[in-house]
């Protein structure tokens, strides 16, 4: 199946049932990250709960400190 995250396209395998899982995988971990699945934000303590499908488009947001 592929996905898109952050625009580009990503080859995903039967091992990842869940948006957790895929991110983890794509080395998106730790905090200050925000993620959207087809334009709509998806809370954290939903990507255990988000099944992964053919197309879906995924932005990923890092927040960065500075000034």
């Amino acid at each position: 199946m592929k996905v898109e995250i952050n625009r580009h396209p990503v080859e995903v395998d039967a091992t990842c049932a869940n948006l957790a899982q895929l991110l983890e995988k794509e080395g998106f971990t730790g905090v200050g990250q925000a993620v959207a699945v087809d334009n709509v934000v998806v809370p954290r303590d939903r990507w255990c709960d988000t099944p992964v499908v053919d197309g879906m488009k995924i932005i990923v947001i890092r927040a960065v400190c500075g000034g």
